[in-house]
């Protein structure tokens, strides 16, 4: 689903990714594990088209996504989860879902936006209730499950999630996970960037560990959990 080849990354003259390459199989989950500043969010930028300086090669389903847009790259199949959720807050819950939906309707595929709807609202009952509610009025839990519904709107064949139980209460990121796991059952393809190393190896099928803008490591969630080289990367010694 996700081939990264020799993927490099930079904010201006400042270079934050170096060689970085895994790949990525249809239905797996695979999650990406680091210390602050270790390139997580700009590994997924990079693969969303939001960086402005790239090297390497990206590609996605056989095709090659490394100079496309960011809004082509949503079409082809690709929806992030952002760090800080980004909502529109003077919008409406249901406003902010529609604006989710306009790949679909812009692709031809207006007819879908029911089904989706339909699915986000089973997904996250809490957010068919608050429908009309100001997105910038729910707590900080409702927020998070709305980016992940919004994500969803686009029907993605993967999803990019990045720190999405920042800030949240241990019960609110429990009953995300939840939805995660859900989704994973339904054969979508995930890719997490979170530093709640548990919950995320509990989720991913593989997991990778970037160390100062490089693969420091990977393997299958068994084979890290009680690794030393995490305990260094994490905790320094």
């Amino acid at each position: 689903m996700l081939r990264v080849e020799r993927l490099a990354a930079a904010y201006g003259p400042v270079h934050v990714l170096h060689d970085v390459s895994f790949e990525l199989a249809p239905g797996e989950s695979l999650a990406v594990l680091g210390a602050n500043g270790a390139g997580k969010t700009t590994l997924l930028r990079a693969i969303c088209g939001l960086m402005v300086r790239r090297q390497g090669s990206v590609a996605f389903a056989g095709q090659e996504i490394a100079r496309r847009r960011p809004d082509e790259i949503v079409r082809l199949g690709i929806s992030q989860v952002p760090e800080g959720r980004r909502l529109f807050f003077p919008l409406t819950v249901l406003e902010n879902l529609e604006a989710g939906a306009l790949p679909l309707r812009s692709g031809g595929r207006a007819a879908e936006v029911k089904e989706a709807l339909g699915l986000v609202f089973e997904l996250f009952p809490r957010l068919a209730e608050r429908r009309a509610q100001i997105a910038g009025t729910l707590s900080g839990g409702e927020q998070q499950m709305l980016a992940i519904a919004r994500a969803l709107m686009g029907r993605p064949r993967m999803l990019l999630l990045d720190e999405p139980s920042v800030g949240l209460a241990p019960k609110v990121i429990e009953a995300l996970f939840g939805v995660l796991h859900t989704l994973k059952g339904t054969g979508l393809t995930i890719l997490l960037a979170e530093q709640h190393v548990p919950l995320a190896l509990d989720l991913a099928d593989r997991a990778i560990i970037l160390g100062l803008g490089r693969v420091a490591m990977s393997g299958r969630p068994d084979e890290l959990r009680d690794s030393a080289e995490i305990h260094r990367i994490y905790l320094g010694g």
